[in-house]
């Protein structure tokens, strides 16, 4: 391994192209997934976009290295621009942002970087579509759906419930992205937004991701979607439990209050975001049975409510202990 910084080393690298050349980066994040990082590889690996890409796997797990290792013989068995590099201080925001700077400090050239996860794998054409929608709408930031994949055949009724549904239905600009799983950044973007890209703060809580779309909002940069550019969320079956479908909608909520205080962290903003959680907490319940009868899922009907609830224990300070998990939550 090559140290390339106090907190990021590459662990390996292969090369076919010149560096100049690459346009575009595809990063992989990757815990302890060596099973199914080679799966969503493969369908990197199968993308013939119009420009030439390489792909960086960032490992997060610096013990076990069991993703990297997988990576490696992978490419060694497939020739390609690629580099596996491991993130050594451990949280999904460590591992985005050392993804984000290597692509940057190894390719001049770089007009954009796409992010896949490790539990998903991408559509045929997965980035054609988010390069086509980008030049279509000329947006900073296109996303695209994380359609799930239950392992569980039971948890197949999850579909339907928010936790588990694109942000979006159709292709064009629209006001924000929320998840980092499946959009494309283009180097703009990069170049203006300072470092960390992605707050460690939220590491083990989630939301660094939105956190750093309402700061690109906030300096003007624009969002756009992508239907056809979808990629096939793999979902565990402990995902599929009412107390993990509960806790995720809590932490939604959560999240939404942390972003607005730090937007605005005054006392009249805390003001405010305090009574919009009163209010979406006593809308709750018609909301909620809207969504039954759109969804035709009961336990649906109870997001709304696990949200505002979620955004008023974050007002009390009860986020961190409740979502604190070192896997992707």
């Amino acid at each position: 391994m090559t140290s390339i910084g106090q907190d990021i080393s590459v662990y390996f690298r292969t090369e076919l192209e010149d560096a100049g050349n690459i346009e575009l980066v595809v990063v992989l994040p990757t815990f302890r997934r060596p099973e199914h990082v080679i799966k969503t590889l493969k369908t990197i690996a199968s993308q013939r976009p119009d420009v030439a890409f390489a792909t960086i796997v960032v490992e997060n797990d610096d013990e076990g290295l069991a993703g990297a290792a997988a990576a490696k013989d992978f490419f060694l068995g497939r020739p390609s621009d690629s580099l596996v590099i491991i993130a050594h201080r451990r949280g999904n925001c460590y591992a985005y942002n050392a993804g984000w700077a290597a692509a940057l400090e190894n390719y001049p050239n770089l007009r954009a970087i796409a992010i896949i996860d490790d539990d998903e794998i991408a559509a045929p054409e997965w980035l054609d579509c988010l390069i086509t929608t980008q030049e279509a709408t000329e947006a900073d930031m296109v996303g695209g759906p994380q359609l799930p994949v239950f392992e569980d055949m039971t948890g197949q009724k999850w579909k339907r419930h928010p936790v588990f549904t694109p942000h979006y239905e159709t292709t064009g600009p629209v006001p924000i992205l929320y998840s980092s799983g499946n959009v494309l950044v283009t180097r703009r973007v990069l170049d203006a937004m300072p470092r960390p890209f992605l707050d460690p703060a939220f590491n083990f809580i989630g939301g660094g991701d939105a956190d750093f779309y309402s700061r690109c909002k906030e300096k003007g940069f624009s969002f756009a979607w992508a239907k056809e550019a979808w990629v096939a969320e793999t979902v565990p079956a402990r995902r599929t439990s009412a107390s993990w479908i509960r806790a995720r909608s809590l932490r939604n909520g959560a999240i939404s209050t942390m972003l607005e205080h730090r937007r605005d962290p005054s006392a009249a903003g805390r003001l405010r975001t305090f009574c919009k959680s009163l209010a979406l907490l006593g809308t709750a319940i018609p909301r909620g049975v809207k969504l039954w009868r759109r969804t035709g899922l009961a336990a649906a009907g109870l997001y709304h409510f696990y949200v505002a609830v979620g955004r008023l224990m974050a007002e009390f300070g009860f986020v961190n202990e409740q979502y604190r998990n070192p896997e992707k939550n």
